[in-house]
């Protein structure tokens, strides 16, 4: 069955015909960086810690290991990729000074908690629509004192983010759809569920992870829905407006401007 995910939406609603190139037509498929590396060998990192699962495991060998392997297999992926010697260098240092807060964060904020699941995998149904949610929940834990249960995606960031990004509707959606879909798969109500954002603060002079609740009640959650199923009419129509407002960002220009693509 068709599916859609957070990213997916996430990239119709900066713009429909970008989101065309990408997903319909497949023009360019972004391999990676080296803050994708970085970003998923410190996953790995903390899957392990929080599982508790390899004997006599060391996470510092672990993330240079697996960051050095991403570089790797993206060098191999993207052969002309040429990456920043010396952001590679900070990396591996900011990362093994950041894993030794991980587990302390989870026991400041929670307390005591249990481990329900890692990488839990969601591929639900979406009201009305033939077409499935997919996604993946880095962690999900149960505190057995206020018996509520706790969505928790980890994000590898710079410094930090401030409140406009917190609080900010197209990333806060992310945990507010995973936290439906969730409890649709569970058969929990939202009541039993909190969401959560946890930074992994690569050039932040403390507080190297920051774990912050996002509040999502039934209204928001409404809301989302009826933007991804705006979305996947949108899509399903073949309905794909550029955008032009987009065409310049925090970050720079949209590769596709002013190219053959979007003239």
């Amino acid at each position: 069955m068709p599916h859609i995910s957070f990213s997916e939406l996430k990239e119709w609603t900066v713009c429909p015909w970008k989101h065309k190139l990408n997903y319909i037509d497949r023009i360019k498929q972004f391999k990676g960086n080296e803050h994708t590396a970085f970003g998923s060998a410190l996953h790995t990192v903390c899957e392990h810690l929080v599982q508790n699962d390899m004997q006599d495991y060391d996470p510092h060998a672990s993330f240079q290991k697996e960051f050095l392997q991403n570089l790797k297999k993206l060098k191999e992926a993207v052969p002309d990729i040429e990456f920043n010697s010396k952001l590679v260098s900070d990396m591996r240092s900011q990362g093994d000074h950041i894993i030794q807060f991980i587990l302390p964060s989870l026991v400041k904020t929670f307390g005591n908690f249990e481990l329900v699941e890692v990488e839990e995998k969601l591929y639900e149904s979406i009201p009305e629509q033939d077409q499935n949610f997919k996604g993946f929940i880095d962690l999900v834990i149960y505190t057995p004192e206020d018996k509520k249960y706790h969505i928790i995606d980890w994000k590898t960031c710079s410094w930090g983010w401030d409140n406009r990004k917190k609080t900010e509707k197209m990333i806060t959606y992310q945990l507010t759809l995973y936290k439906h879909f969730w409890c649709k798969k569970h058969n929990k109500d939202y009541g039993e569920v909190l969401t959560h954002f946890a930074l992994l603060k690569r050039t932040a002079k403390k507080n190297n992870v920051e774990i912050f609740k996002v509040t999502n009640g039934a209204k928001k959650i409404d809301n989302a829905l009826k933007l991804l199923t705006k979305a996947l009419y949108n899509i399903n129509k073949s309905i794909s407006i550029k955008n032009r407002l987009s065409c310049h960002g925090r970050y720079g220009a949209c590769e596709y401007y002013k190219t053959e693509f979007c003239k």
